[in-house]
């Protein structure tokens, strides 16, 4: 493993049969606007994908619908041979329209097809985790995901994937994920604010299984809090800062992926996770989540 990992804020944790920093790199905002076409800066995206196996994240969440095909094609250009120590996530279900929307893609046939398509983009023979996405821009929808996740353990059994999870999915979904094959994380919305998988975090660090959360910052629409302003104020640090502080000590299990295009701002994002945040800080950070949830 690259010997800067321990430097990364919150270790590492065993996902599946490999240990990955839980500081890891989302590759999303490397693709154009709205998630579609090249980036505006080639060189800076390789630049910063190198960056961050440099710095030790031996962690990098993917997808060939980001571009689409834009930020896998990035990711073997600027990493390829991978270190043996890269751990390198990816998700089906979905694929992108003219228009940049993301229509439903979750018949066996699609499956096969992006879990092929990702092989491919990516240069590896076989994907180190896929995740199955559920639901869509409005958060999960309930439904059984029997067939689509039968699908993904077969290609697994077939040698095509090592471990399978599942995002923007239910409790419901996830306990049915788990009657059929072992998952190794679960990835849905979550933040100080949206707090609503609380319970599902708590059962999964019980059982070894990592949470992923995505828009650490509330996404499309970020975050307003006084509170949040206000612990990053006394700290002389960043909302994001400490958003994503609070989340690599709100459970062991929570791996990290913000994302950007800016090898500065990733440092800054390292260096902010590792803020230590006070029982006074965290609780006054708790409260953001309270009021949200009585304001539902």
């Amino acid at each position: 493993m690259n010997a800067h990992t321990t430097a990364l804020p919150g270790g590492t944790w065993t996902l599946g049969d490999s240990t990955v920093t839980r500081f890891g790199y989302g590759a999303m905002q490397l693709a154009g606007p709205w998630v579609m076409g090249s980036p505006a800066d080639h060189d800076g995206a390789v630049a910063v994908l190198r960056e961050a196996v440099a710095a030790g994240i031996t962690h990098i969440d993917t997808s060939d619908a980001y571009g689409p095909r834009v930020t896998n094609e990035l990711i073997r250009e600027a990493l390829h041979p991978y270190p043996a120590s890269l751990f390198i996530a990816t998700k089906v279900g979905a694929n992108r329209d003219a228009q940049g929307g993301w229509p439903t893609a979750r018949r066996p046939e699609d499956l096969r097809k992006q879990v092929h398509e990702n092989l491919q983009s990516l240069g590896v023979e076989t994907l180190d985790l896929v995740n199955l996405r559920m639901g869509d821009a409005e958060g999960p929808q309930p439904g059984s995901l029997a067939e689509a996740f039968e699908t993904l353990v077969e290609l697994q059994r077939e040698g095509l994937i090592r471990h399978l999870g599942v995002s923007n999915v239910t409790s419901e979904q996830v306990a049915e994920a788990r009657g059929i094959a072992s998952i190794v994380c679960v990835q849905n919305m979550y933040n100080l604010a949206h707090r609503h998988d609380d319970d599902l975090i708590d059962r999964l660090a019980a059982d070894g299984i990592a949470y992923v959360p995505f828009f650490p910052l509330g996404g499309f629409t970020p975050l307003q809090s006084d509170a949040l302003s206000g612990v990053a104020g006394r700290l002389g640090a960043t909302p994001m800062s400490v958003a994503l502080a609070w989340l690599l000590q709100r459970s062991p299990n929570i791996l990290l992926i913000p994302g950007t295009s800016s090898a500065a701002h990733l440092r800054e994002n390292i260096v902010g996770a590792g803020l230590s945040l006070s029982r006074e800080d965290v609780a006054s950070l708790e409260s953001i989540g309270q009021l949200w949830a009585g304001t539902r």
